[in-house]
């Protein structure tokens, strides 16, 4: 079991080209930066799809209710899928008084009696930080007792900002996971997929193409993961970050303790998926695999061509107001204009720097990024004849009010629009939303108001 990570240190990355040239450290805590989602959630965003491992939140009931089910991150698992279940301790007015590290072990027993998980990751919380529970004792003497794996993740929600929280997640598997466990086999072309966590099933429709060429996917941080495959992490080939930059710092580190090298890729639209995947044979550094990938491309690209002629004709000269957060700012702007969709505004308002660098990219000098979406979508959808908002349930009413088509693409979203198949899923619903005679109804006068 790992230090206990030291925040100031993940402030400053030297893996990020933006962190020594910015004034400031990269998330430094800034007065309500949590009210955006705060460290907590951003660790157990990072963590949760491990679903064959029991996560225990040590604080309040409130926390556990306002984390759990945050995303559709499924997995094929086929035991008991613990993302399902909901475990906390329970802190009360009384373990603030006395501590909770005895409600902690009797949680810990409880769960080993009657769940028996590969692994208990123990969330501190606000509350059990500030009133001093040493979670790393209590996790070191039950990982003595019953045998697995107990991982503290030190992330209380008011160190900062849900990014930091990713990143504090990152560190915990590091530090209590990483390097544990041999594998049983390795091959030439191990990878690990860091900062994919599956959401809506991302993951699955890329992955059937790695496995196509001859690619392994060692373990993943964290969609559909498996603690036993998180463990033997340190014997792949390549650690791949796939569009988020959050656990950057994991893979730097990976990287120095255990000489895997790490590429940034993303899988949204024909264009990154294809570039993606050459890239990822291009790193592995093997000829034969890099010609398989091109014969693969070649024939993906062809048949989704096919697939989207008559939705590039139906979306000739419509544009698109993109509002919602971190890598999603450019890379489902990509997959838009990879459907002829023109895409005029995006929010960059929770997007890193290099997501800024690659939304202005994507967008051109004329494409506006948006620091503020709440009063500027409004105003650009005026401004430039926009005719669809692609965002978070939140901006429905925009939509409506200003009577143009609406998609809502956050994660409370039910299809997957990765790699070439989610680009058609994307595509149909574009077209379904244009098509929808509610939103030109929705805002009109009833008749007998004219």
């Amino acid at each position: 079991m790992g230090k206990k990570p030291k925040i100031k240190e993940l402030l400053v990355e030297s893996a990020c080209a933006h962190s020594p040239t910015k004034k400031s450290a990269c998330n430094t805590q800034t007065p309500g930066a949590t009210t955006g989602g705060c460290a907590f959630e951003g660790a157990q965003i990072s963590l949760f799809p491990y679903a064959d491992a029991v996560h225990l939140v040590h604080g309040p009931i409130t926390c556990l209710g306002a984390s759990w089910e945050t995303r559709a991150t499924p997995t094929s698992y086929s035991g008991r899928d613990f993302t399902q279940m909901g475990f906390t301790t329970d802190i009360s007015t009384n373990d603030v008084v006395f501590g909770g590290e005895d409600k902690l072990r009797d949680a810990i027993a409880y769960i080993m009696q009657h769940y028996a998980p590969e692994a208990i990751l123990v969330y501190a919380t606000c509350v059990t930080a500030l009133i001093g529970d040493d979670i790393d004792a209590v996790c070191r003497q039950a990982q003595n007792t019953y045998g697995i794996p107990m991982v503290p993740v030190h992330a209380p929600g008011f160190v900062g900002s849900k990014n930091l929280g990713s990143r504090l997640g990152g560190e915990a598997v590091l530090a209590s996971l990483v390097g544990t466990r041999e594998p049983e086999k390795t091959t030439p072309f191990d990878i690990n997929l860091i900062g994919e966590y599956n959401v809506t099933g991302d993951m699955w429709q890329y992955t059937p193409l790695l496995e196509e060429l001859g690619i392994r996917v060692l373990a993943t941080l964290s969609g559909d993961g498996r603690i036993a495959d998180i463990r033997t992490a340190h014997r792949a080939r390549l650690n791949v970050i796939v569009c988020a930059k959050s656990l950057i710092s994991l893979t730097r580190k990976m990287q120095e303790q255990y000489g895997i090298p790490f590429i940034s890729l993303s899988f949204y639209g024909k264009r990154d998926t294809s570039n993606g995947l050459l890239a990822l044979a291009e790193a592995l550094g093997d000829k034969d695999l890099c010609e398989r990938t091109r014969i693969l491309v070649t024939r993906e690209e062809a048949w989704l061509d096919e697939k989207l002629a008559p939705y590039r004709r139906l979306f000739q000269g419509k544009k698109a107001i993109l509002n919602t957060g971190g890598n999603k700012s450019w890379s489902i702007a990509s997959a838009l204009q990879d459907l002829g969709v023109e895409v005029v505004a995006t929010s960059v308002r929770k997007a890193t720097e290099d997501d800024k660098e690659k939304a202005r990219q994507y967008l051109g000098e004329n494409g506006v990024l948006m620091t503020n979406p709440g009063t500027e979508q409004a105003q650009i959808i005026d401004r430039t004849g926009a005719h669809l908002l692609l965002a978070g349930g939140r901006s429905l009413y925009t939509a409506i009010k200003k009577r143009i088509a609406f998609i809502d693409v956050n994660q409370e979203k039910k299809k997957s629009y990765g790699g070439y198949k989610g680009l058609l899923n994307l595509a149909e619903d574009v077209k379904n939303a244009l098509e929808n005679p509610v939103f030109t109804i929705v805002a009109k006068e009833a008749p007998w108001e004219k």
